[in-house]
């Protein structure tokens, strides 16, 4: 990850085809009716009947109402293949999220609460921009083009339910790639690696129960609060001892909440936490260690303890041959070697994750960050804007990996 940004007047936009460049201020123009409209996870409907209608007007075939709004649309090549034909499936999510947008431009938010504000807007016009260009170029290319418009990857997860629905059978999809714009990088930059991209997430609420009373008579209670402390610090030692120190991991307890008022012991602590990692094989190692932890701790005080614990999505990993793909691909299109950024895993999480448990694929970042423009705020910021120039160069980066993976 960059810890500052480069300057930005030298983004060379010569590398991407000019029909790919004359597309791109409708590219825009998508992406900011996108903006305006935005729709939490598994409520796109609006953004479904928007994707639809231009697949309809170009006449793309396609599929409406999978995992209740989610699209796919089929992009078949016309160029005579050398054997038989692949399929590359490119997946874009579509969700927004509850914030209340701040920025004062003219495509802001519509949508009292809502906002566009980790780039997904920006994600589905850049698949948009790639269906239109390929299907108008078909012959350019052999093979099938499955384009996956995903509800709800902020939450709950639409990639499992599309998953359960076949959206990667009939044809079988054999590999998958997908990007996210990502303002801790510059536009004009690209991050990808193989290997582990994104964190495995998983959460957890745990309520402590003592035995309430007076703040002045604490030899008459179990004092959830001291007990609750305890937990909090005591956990924070399962990354510092109990796992590989290669291994990079996080647990963050992200709420507690005890009391009423400051001369009462309060009776029950409610804590709330999530789990980050990388390594699949400490999958269910936190679970079972933080329960260890609090069981532990509310033996010796006299408490006792309801854990909830859940994994939400698994650690993104991406193929070693399709992420050298898509490095290839992406360093014919961006400036080297500065534009290529290996070093750019991050703790958060994804559910491109389960596409890329089910076939070969990779998931990359796309720099989209331009603090000349002041768009540099990061992802859930209600102030969260990127450099549109990205648009044309995510196209650019698809195209190019279907003309190569297919060709």
């Amino acid at each position: 990850m960059i810890s500052a940004f480069p300057s930005l007047t030298s983004v060379d936009l010569s590398r991407i085809r000019l029909s790919i460049r004359n597309l791109h201020p409708q590219i825009i123009e998508w992406r900011r009716r996108l903006h305006q409209k935005p729709e939490l996870g598994f409520q796109e409907k609006l953004t479904s009947l928007f994707i639809a209608s231009k697949l309809q007007e170009w006449g793309i075939e396609h599929q409406t109402g999978i995992a209740q709004t989610g699209i796919v649309a089929i992009i078949k090549g016309e160029k005579l293949p050398t054997q038989h034909s692949k399929v590359l499936a490119i997946r874009a999510d579509m969700d927004a999220l509850p914030v209340q947008e701040l920025n004062k431009v003219s495509y802001r938010s519509q949508h009292d609460g809502l906002m566009h504000a980790c780039g997904h807007d920006g994600h589905t016009a850049i698949a948009l921009g790639t269906a239109y260009y390929l299907h108008q170029h078909r012959h350019d290319f052999a093979g099938i083009v499955k384009i996956i418009f995903q509800p709800a990857e902020e939450g709950p997860g639409g990639a499992k339910p599309m998953i359960e629905a076949g959206v990667l059978k009939n044809p079988n999809v054999d590999a998958i790639i997908g990007l996210h714009l990502w303002n801790n990088l510059s536009v004009g930059t690209v991050g990808v690696r193989p290997g582990a991209l994104m964190a495995a997430v998983e959460s957890f609420d745990c309520t402590i129960s003592g035995r309430g009373g007076h703040g002045a008579m604490p030899h008459q209670t179990v004092d959830s609060v001291v007990v609750a402390a305890q937990v909090v610090n005591a956990l924070q030692t399962i990354v510092s001892r109990n796992v590989n120190p290669i291994d990079s991991a996080v647990v963050t307890i992200g709420k507690l909440h005890a009391g009423t008022k400051r001369n009462v012991i309060a009776d029950t602590a409610d804590m709330s936490g999530t789990v980050r990692y990388f390594n699949p094989a400490l999958v269910g190692f936190f679970k079972n260690r933080i329960e260890q932890v609090i069981s532990g701790i509310c033996e010796a005080q006299g408490a006792k303890y309801d854990l909830n614990y859940w994994s939400l999505y698994p650690a993104v990993i991406n193929n070693i041959a399709i992420a050298e793909l898509v490095r290839s691909v992406a360093e014919d299109v961006v400036e080297t070697p500065l534009g290529i950024v290996p070093e750019c895993q991050t703790m958060g999480a994804e559910d491109m994750s389960f596409f890329l448990q089910e076939v070969p694929g990779c998931y990359f970042f796309l720099g989209s960050a331009n603090p000349e423009k002041g768009l540099a705020y990061p992802h859930h910021h209600p102030r969260f804007d990127f450099d549109e120039t990205a648009l044309a160069m995510g196209v650019e980066i698809f195209v190019r990996c279907v003309e190569k993976f297919c060709n």
